[in-house]
């Protein structure tokens, strides 16, 4: 029986790509991966979606990004008319709604919609680029290492990169950018033009577009209008320009024409978008370490704050407007961690890569080249598990666990700048202003219980004393450590409005100093002096892994030369392909692909904070049933917020804006039973946009198909 369940496993390992599972290289399609897709039901070609030379559906994405990091894209958009109309999630665009936002004008609460085009909201910073081409600089890069000596391959590798990125956008008003693949063992080129000017031009009121909060984070199923519209302004020439009220919105190559068609159970659908990161890769020893050092370490610490904070929340009305956004991004990580747990659990991955690990060891035997990457793999694992358990206290639980300890670090580093201040009075008032927007929704009686949960949890840890600070270490009974944290509340500035006022507004060298020998900031540099420590040993051992890593991925595809493998994401055009599929959550539950208005209306009947719709909302005509959201197979991971989806005919039928919790862990192993995209239904974006905006001219700029 063993034996027949082990060899099931191999199969299962050994098996090209399974259907629906990748994030693949739009340029390389032709080569790989567009027979499988029209297998599956795609109708058009892979020169329908990728062409460097001609429009193509490539034109019509934009990675949302930001100035100075814009190769680090935060969302996608899909372009929806021929003046650079763009729609992505609302979540995308939450903090620009939030920016224009004001007690005159809440469009958090209200929503926003531009009536004319001067009504569009600027929104300094925020870029849409818009790629061209992926080219192959494999041989380029390897030739360039190949001459440099072995003690300069790094200096050599970054100026490969920066002679070919300058070689790419010589001429043009382009920008390069190249980024490694499959674990650095391949290297791909993406030009792109970075439009500047991107304004806002409509959002939902977030009762509608984040409908459901925290309470249905990650979770299935959904009834959110996760969408937004920005426009793309470009310069009279349409090429990138920086913002002017001269410019002109952006005409593109391509655009997506809309299908009010809508999606059934077994369509075919295609996302395209900038997926941030994935690690499908990784040996059984990190997945190992993952979920019985990694993940539990940091929900255990976010487990006690969220217990703190709820605490707040349900003891003042106000504590909860101040701490309802803290509470929700305390558990965003948090819910996401348990659910990778689970789904790695469920599926035995671990097991799975030990199985690989055992077929590779066999393998290797006849090639000398690949011995002993395993254990390489092992040892490595098990020197990085004390630190990094380490780091997620010194960061969770440390520099990062009361609230105080942010303000601390951010004003220790202002207090640097104060020999070179040539205006003091303009210095301290900076600091006064940031101290002000700090406090704005800080309670002082919550954090000290946050530090005292703190320190309960370091000190509950098993943690080695060299990787515990002094200052933090504290004996049975737990009294002690409210304590402690009374003490350090007491005695702190810091933690004291009224008084850092005082200081601040008078602030020299010397008061400077005495608040740096304050006990909360000797505490704070005694964490980040162990962080410090901790960050060399973890580096040392990710450069070792790094390189093994290449050499692990590249014994495999020569194991394995009938396996189609897809790098890993790492925020560069990718396409991914499934279709639209309901799943069994757990044992006896069984969830449908689709949610409609109907689901809206009985989770406001709950009374439910996160689950309060605009009445409006609920009183006007609409069809029956009215679709909200629905699921599909397609492979995604953060980055692909606000990706176009498309059917079979390349025509937009919703957009991404989540994953289902049991399939969460599609970062490190995918499962098409049970991982899950979550996209808004285009026709309920359509809806809102015609009738509960009564913005019909939007709409008018689509191009709309059966």
């Amino acid at each position: 029986m063993k034996t027949t369940i082990f060899i099931a496993t191999l199969i299962l390992i050994l098996s090209p790509a399974r259907a629906d599972e990748g994030m693949w290289i739009p340029a390389l399609l032709e080569k790989h991966t567009i027979d499988e897709m029209q297998k599956a039901g795609f109708k058009l070609s892979a020169r329908d979606i990728y062409d460097p030379n001609n429009p193509s559906m490539k034109d019509a994405v934009v990675g949302l990004g930001r100035e100075g990091q814009p190769f680090s894209h935060f969302c996608t958009g899909g372009i929806v008319s021929n003046e650079g109309l763009v729609i992505t999630n609302h979540h995308c665009s939450h903090s620009l709604i939030q920016a224009h936002s004001s007690l005159e004008h809440n469009y958090l609460r209200d929503g926003f919609w531009a009536r004319h085009r001067q009504d569009e909201l600027p929104n300094p910073g925020i870029t849409a680029s818009v790629l061209l081409r992926v080219e192959d600089v494999t041989e380029q890069i390897r030739a360039a290492l190949d001459n440099a000596p072995p003690d300069s391959l790094q200096n050599a590798l970054r100026d490969a990169i920066t002679r070919l990125e300058r070689q790419a956008e010589a001429g043009t008003t382009a920008r390069a950018n190249i980024k490694p693949y499959f674990n650095g063992t391949r290297y791909f080129l993406s030009l792109y033009k970075i439009y500047r000017d991107v304004r806002l031009v409509g959002a939902p009121p977030s009762a509608i577009g984040s409908f459901g909060g925290d309470s249905d984070n990650w979770t299935w199923p959904r009834h959110a209008g996760d969408f937004s519209l920005l426009r793309v302004y470009a310069g009279p020439d349409n090429e990138p320009a920086t913002y002017s009220p001269d410019n002109r919105p952006y005409v593109p190559a391509a655009s997506f024409k809309i299908t009010t068609g809508g999606v059934q159970e077994g369509d075919f659908t295609m996302i395209f978008g900038y997926p941030g990161a994935t690690n499908e890769y990784l040996p059984s020893f990190a997945i190992d370490q993952l979920v019985n050092v990694e993940n539990p370490s940091k929900i255990a610490i976010r487990t006690a704050k969220l217990e703190i904070i709820k605490q707040a929340m349900d003891s003042d009305e106000l504590l909860r407007i101040k701490y309802s956004a803290k509470a929700a991004n305390v558990a965003n990580a948090w819910k996401k961690w348990q659910g990778e747990i689970a789904g790695l659990e469920r599926f035995n991955i671990a097991g799975e890569k030990r199985a690989l690990e055992q077929r590779f060891e066999a393998w290797a035997a006849d090639h000398p080249a690949y011995q002993g990457l395993v254990e390489q793999y092992r040892r490595l694992y098990a020197a990085r598990q004390p630190l990094i358990l380490a780091w997620n206290h010194a960061t969770e639980a440390g520099t990062r666990g009361a609230e105080i300890m942010t303000l601390i670090a951010s004003l220790q580093r202002r207090f640097r700048e104060l020999p070179d201040v040539e205006d003091l009075e303009a210095y301290r008032a900076s600091l006064l202003d940031e101290a002000e927007a700090f406090f704005k929704n800080y309670d002082p009686d919550t954090d000290r219980r946050l530090l005292a949960a703190m320190l309960r949890v370091y000190n509950s840890a098993g943690l080695p004393d060299h990787h515990i600070p002094a200052s933090l270490k504290l004996p049975s009974p737990p009294a002690n450590h409210d304590r402690l944290a009374d003490r350090l509340f007491d005695r702190s500035s810091f933690a004291n409005p009224a008084k850092l006022r005082q200081t601040l507004a008078r602030l020299d060298r010397a008061k400077a100093e005495k608040l740096s020998r304050e006990p909360l900031a000797r505490m704070l540099d005694a964490i980040n002096r162990l962080v410090d420590s901790l960050r060399p040993p973890l580096a040392n051992i990710q450069a070792r892994l790094d390189s093994l890593n290449a050499a692990w991925i590249t014994a495999l595809q020569k194991m394995l030369p009938d396996r189609h493998f897809y790098p890993d994401a790492n925020s560069t055009f990718r396409v991914a392909y499934g279709r639209v599929a309901g799943y069994e959550a757990r044992d006896a539950v069984y969830h449908g692909h689709s949610t409609t208005l109907a689901g809206v209306i009985q989770k406001t009947a709950l009374s439910v904070p996160d689950y309060v719709a605009p009445p409006r909302l609920l009183e006007l005509p609409r069809p029956d049933p009215l679709p909200v959201c629905f699921i599909a197979t397609n492979h995604t991971t953060g980055g692909n917020s606000g990706s176009p989806v498309l059917n079979a005919d390349g025509h937009l039928v919703g957009l991404n804006f989540d994953r289902a919790w049991e399939g969460v862990m599609s970062d490190y192993a995918y499962r098409p039973e049970i991982c899950r995209n979550i996209s808004v239904d285009i026709r309920y974006a359509l809806f809102i946009i015609d009738k509960y905006a009564n913005a019909p001219h939007l709409i008018r700029e689509m191009t709309l198909v059966p």
